[in-house]
């Protein structure tokens, strides 16, 4: 029994280290990202690609977030979800009004340097996508965090082909239209990561002041040795 539960902690270290692992990665591919793509939307006016680029700001404190709650409790890491789902909600508001005012007084974005920035976060986000993608039913910390990386493939699709119609038609408008439903998503993800955190917070139980020197995992651990006792036998 020992030896089972002793191999079920050993799994679930090796599985957080790797989750961290692939959260490093695609935290400093967001957070470059962001960069690059703020100032290329600041520099050519384009709402979307402004849009796009606090969706990259949001993913890597999201990650930070989930890098933060990895070897912690399930109470905490739903805590971490929640404010994740916050920043979510914060960022769609704040693209919202932004497409508002470019509409009232903003000009043509450039259609060619629009959809390179638009491919580029593209491809980067398709790199992040494909290896979060094996963690997506990890728990809810690792889902939100999956979520929020096809919420950029949206985006950034969308973005390239916001530049395209701008391209075609000469007209501002297919980039305040992308920018807006950028704005949705972000908002109906932050609704669906909100309510799934809220029930696992309050599912959770506070872990106790004698119980915080333990790792996360030992509760699962008891559990398994517990009610598959016969598991070594």
């Amino acid at each position: 029994m020992d030896s089972c539960c002793e191999n079920k902690a050993g799994e679930l270290a090796q599985l957080r280290g790797a989750q961290a692992k692939v959260l490093y990665w695609v935290l400093g591919i967001n957070g470059s990202m962001f960069v690059i793509e703020f100032v290329a939307g600041w520099l050519i006016g384009s709402t979307a690609l402004l849009a796009d680029s606090l969706d990259m700001f949001g993913d890597a404190t999201v990650y930070v977030l989930t890098l933060y709650a990895l070897h912690r409790s399930d109470r905490t890491r739903a805590g971490a979800a929640l404010v994740k789902s916050l920043f979510m909600f914060v960022f769609g508001l704040a693209v919202i009004a932004e497409a508002v005012h470019k509409s009232v007084v903003g000009s043509v974005p450039e259609a060619g340097a629009m959809g390179i920035m638009g491919l580029l976060a593209l491809a980067a986000n398709t790199i992040c996508f494909i290896m979060l993608l094996r963690y997506r039913s990890a728990d809810l910390n690792m889902r939100s965090t999956w979520l929020c990386s096809r919420n950029d493939l949206i985006a950034n699709t969308s973005v390239v082909l916001a530049a395209i119609a701008v391209g075609v038609t000469g007209s501002l408008w297919p980039d305040v239209i992308v920018g807006l439903a950028i704005a949705a998503l972000f908002l109906h993800s932050a609704w669906q990561v909100s309510s799934e955190a809220w029930g696992a917070w309050q599912g959770a139980k506070p872990v106790m002041a004698t119980d915080s020197a333990r790792p996360s995992s030992e509760p699962a651990n008891e559990t398994c040795c517990k009610a598959h006792s016969s598991c070594c036998q």
